[in-house]
């Protein structure tokens, strides 16, 4: 039986979650230390495989512990085709900060494990800057406008950067998450971006280029993930403590096509124009969907008059 909705679910439930980063935390760093102490490229991959392993039990243990605390309701669609030894780029709309766990537990097993683009300086961030170096997140290191201005010369050394770090990946399956939106969903956002869409905010196209630019030609399909929650939503307290009633999913997979890898988004006006004509389509697609998600969970009204 479960607990009734409110804060005492809540804290039940943030307690497991608690629990369970514990238990799963000592392994991964045990393991992150024999990866660090032996530098060496095979036994590094292989570590890095263990420490996937403890990180995707991590996220099945969190979603059994929602599956037995709440009453969600999971819609969830287009996950068909789905493999674990291909490399993907996942893109998704962002409402809310369940969309992680969402996607998580959706993704979960069906494909490599999901990794984001961290930034170099974070590394030094204590306990997650280990974790995140453990599971091989990749670090980039972007010079500001500032910056280049200045120094001309450092131009694309951001991205030859990055491209490096992610070598090993060619190695092992891997997939990539990018939330384009670059801040969570709401109406006074969509008011003050001007945004053309009814649902989302207007995507950047900066992230999704440099992450393309970096790894591109590693990855074999585009992830597009739709998150929807028509019954309420909110942040991970509202998850934990029962307020969040139905997640909608929905996983479109495409292929990448090879323009996208190819150009120069930061030099190249014309690419630039182009590939932000074409995730704007995207986007439009996605927000298409979600009218009409939002059209099918509205009640029918009753009809009046002779039959």
């Amino acid at each position: 039986m479960r607990l009734p909705v409110g804060p005492i679910r809540g804290l039940f439930t943030f307690l497991l979650i608690a629990l369970n980063t514990l238990l799963c935390c000592l392994p991964l760093f045990a393991v992150a230390l024999l990866k660090l102490a032996i530098p060496v490229e095979g036994w590094r991959q292989l570590t890095s495989r263990w420490l996937v392993v403890i990180a995707e039990q991590w996220i099945a243990n969190n979603t059994a512990i929602f599956r037995h605390t709440q009453s969600i309701t999971w819609r969830v669609s287009g996950l068909e085709g789905l493999e674990r030894s291909r490399w993907y780029l996942v893109v998704a709309n962002h409402r809310s900060w369940v969309d992680i766990f969402a996607v998580q537990a959706v993704l979960n097993r069906r494909i490599p494990f999901l990794k984001f683009f961290v930034k170099k300086q974070l590394i030094w961030v204590p306990v997650m800057g280990l974790a995140w170096w453990a599971l091989d997140m990749p670090f980039m290191q972007r010079h500001s406008k500032a910056y280049l201005e200045k120094y001309p010369e450092k131009r694309g050394q951001d991205l030859e950067t990055t491209r490096r770090a992610c070598e090993h990946f060619r190695k092992i399956p891997t997939s990539v998450i990018n939330f384009v939106e670059g801040t969570r969903f709401t109406p006074a956002k969509q008011a003050a971006s001007q945004s053309p869409y009814r649902h989302l905010l207007p995507p950047r196209a900066g992230g999704v280029a440099f992450v393309l630019g970096a790894m591109g030609e590693l990855f074999q399909s585009l992830v597009d993930v739709t998150l929807a929650y028509p019954k309420g939503e909110g942040g991970m307290w509202a998850l934990c403590c029962g307020h969040v009633r139905e997640i909608v999913v929905d996983v479109h997979v495409c292929a990448i096509e090879p323009w996208l890898i190819e150009g120069d988004y930061a030099n190249d006006p014309a690419f630039r124009e182009r590939f932000q004509q074409w995730l704007t389509e995207l986007w439009r697609a996605k927000d298409a969907r979600l009218s009409a998600q939002a059209g099918a969970a509205r009640p029918v009204p009753a009809v009046t008059g002779a039959a």
